[in-house]
């Protein structure tokens, strides 16, 4: 890799994860020259899906890597990396205390893996899920821990078993939603006379408990440049949904949302700032 080479590391838990909430960056970034790179910690073998998109397929882990690879084509990402480790699955799920589960491994163990990539992809920046992963997913929280954990280890020359120099990324930044947004969507739900407390496909989410957390805004990332390339990435997750309402409903989004929201973690943000580019102050 050049020395000079601008490089943006995204670790994420799931295949879609990096399409769904961070795509426009993703893509953004990779259109101006950066080398994006995904680590990515499972292959969302416990997801739910139709028998429609299992044909070709003889596992939910190989489908779900396919539209990865899909997606991250679409995107233009230089490298997609997996840890191997296995979904957990939603709160309470059996699947959390599965021996290769993600959420089951010890943290300093998967931070160590983590640690690797970055000294050897040495991003300037680096990206991963807010503390609270989201929407309370298991592997969203300990994929958040592992890569703090992994930024943590080399800010202190702690060094994994391996002959990579060490190095630590300038930027650190976690993913994040607006909470004004999720606490439209409540009073929505609640007017239609539906529960925000089990929302979702399987109504295993309660974002009424969402709406409650609100994590600060550093910087906002304006990705109508590539938003239908985010579409068109989205579709590639057909069995999680990507490739519905392409029309209509992504029309709606480009209009009325069209950025992906960051809080930073390093180094602190300055007060009264929001950020327009990710390598803001970086040479």
């Amino acid at each position: 890799m050049q020395q000079d080479q601008r490089t943006l590391l995204a670790v994420l838990a799931h295949p879609d994860d990096e399409t769904f909430g961070t795509g426009g960056t993703l893509a953004l970034y990779a259109r101006r020259g950066v080398a994006v790179h995904l680590v990515c910690a499972t292959r969302g073998e416990v997801g739910d899906v139709d028998a429609k998109h299992m044909k070709g397929y003889d596992t939910v882990a190989e489908l779900r890597e396919s539209e990865l690879r899909c997606a991250a084509g679409i995107l233009g990402l230089a490298g997609v990396h997996f840890l191997n480790y296995r979904d957990s699955g939603m709160p309470g799920s059996p699947d959390n205390s599965h021996p290769l589960a993600l959420a089951a491994q010890p943290v300093d163990k998967v931070a160590g893996e983590v640690a690797h990539y970055i000294r050897l992809l040495r991003p300037q920046v680096l990206i991963t899920f807010d503390p609270i992963g989201g929407y309370r997913h298991p592997d969203h929280i300990a994929i958040h821990n592992a890569t703090v954990r992994a930024f943590e280890m080399l800010r202190d020359g702690e060094a994994p078993a391996d002959e990579l120099p060490l190095y630590v990324p300038q930027k650190f930044y976690f993913s994040t939603m607006p909470r004004g947004f999720i606490r439209v969507v409540v009073r929505l739900m609640r007017l239609v006379g539906r529960d925000p407390s089990h929302f979702g496909k399987n109504k295993d989410i309660d974002i009424t408990s969402l709406a409650e957390v609100d994590f600060p805004i550093n910087a906002r990332i304006d990705y109508r440049p590539v938003s239908r390339i985010k579409d068109e990435a989205s579709a590639c997750h057909a069995s999680q949904g990507g490739d519905n309402g392409l029309s209509i409903g992504n029309s709606l989004r480009r209009l009325f949302f069209s950025s992906e929201m960051y809080m930073r973690a390093y180094p602190p943000p300055v007060p009264g700032k929001t950020e327009r580019d990710l390598f803001d102050g970086i040479g």
